[in-house]
């Protein structure tokens, strides 16, 4: 399995002020949008590693103090109010292009695969308001889906404008969980597959060519499709990628690793899979599945979801 499947880096083919008040920030109310993660010993990682070069393991406690998590990722409707609020351009649109999945894009348009990744398209113009590159706002009639071609810097600029920031790997992990404890998936341990557990928005059938959306979808789903897990958070795996706050990091003496970590540094951690990932190529639909991306890097399954410092900006 590659590392990037599913998130192609931008090397393979507008800062904000200090972060505001949050009652500068009118549109959030966060005690409704998003809910409070209990703090405690956190656990991280797995005993049963299934892409051990991505440093899944070992099964380990981080403490984590309380925290506030999205409940969803940060929508399309949401991002469009950070936008109106303050003329943010993202990095897709400043470069003039991002990666678009191959299944996703019009028989008109023209783009060039990745080597190797040849189902990742290099497309001039795709950005979040125009997720396809046709040349038209399509996000009026999915308002409620997440926001995607977003990079790490601009996740980070929204957080900030939203008075928080992108989780930490053990924040993420410790919340996905849902109080389960030593969990694969959010919903517990029941594997998904392609005939009868649907529990999550992922590929289902042969990948990269035939996607029967046995789940209900071939492509992205709403941000509150599927059952929320016992914190009550929507899609924490599949549907989308989700940036963190993290480093992405993996200890080994295995000069393979070595290798490709090398080609990788300033790259940050991607948590959670997406609507792309089957079992068969990119097992990556599991709590503490892992992945790095460039911090400038865009696809059209990339977004990410808010935390906030536990009551942080909390309305009475």
């Amino acid at each position: 399995m590659t590392n990037n499947c599913c998130t192609p880096s931008r090397l393979a083919a507008g800062s904000l002020s200090a972060r505001p008040r949050y009652d500068e920030c009118a549109e959030f109310d966060v005690s409704a949008d998003s809910v409070e993660i209990p703090g405690g010993a956190a656990l991280v990682g797995t005993r049963a590693p299934q892409i051990a070069d991505d440093g899944e393991g070992p099964l380990r406690k981080v403490k984590v103090a309380p925290f506030r998590l999205g409940k969803t990722c940060v929508t399309n409707a949401d991002f469009e109010r950070f936008v109106k609020a303050t003329g943010y351009l993202t990095d897709a649109e400043k470069f003039g292009w991002s990666f678009v999945f191959w299944s996703d894009l019009s028989t008109d348009i023209h783009s060039k695969g990745i080597p190797g990744l040849e189902w990742w398209r290099k497309v001039d113009g795709a950005y979040w308001r125009d997720p396809r590159a046709e040349g038209r706002s399509i996000i009026e009639q999915a308002l409620d889906h997440p926001v995607v071609h977003i990079s790490w810097n601009d996740a980070t600029a929204y957080a900030k404008w939203a008075g928080g920031r992108l989780p930490t790997e053990a924040e993420w992990e410790h919340a996905a969980r849902g109080g389960l404890g030593d969990v694969p998936f959010p919903w517990g341990q029941q594997e998904p597959n392609d005939t009868d557990q649907f529990p999550c928005n992922i590929w289902q059938g042969t990948f990269p060519n035939t996607n029967t959306g046995a789940d209900g979808y071939t492509s992205l789903a709403p941000a509150k499709a599927f059952k929320p897990n016992g914190y009550g958070l929507y899609n924490m795996v599949g549907n989308n990628w989700e940036w963190s706050a993290d480093p992405f990091k993996v200890s080994s003496l295995k000069k393979q690793v070595k290798t490709r970590l090398a080609k990788m540094r300033g790259f940050k951690l991607v948590k959670g899979g997406s609507a792309l990932c089957h079992k068969s190529y990119c097992f990556r639909y599991r709590i503490a599945a892992r992945t790095g991306n460039s911090p400038d890097s865009t696809t059209g399954y990339q977004g990410f979801r808010v935390a906030w410092d536990s009551r942080d900006g909390v309305r009475p």
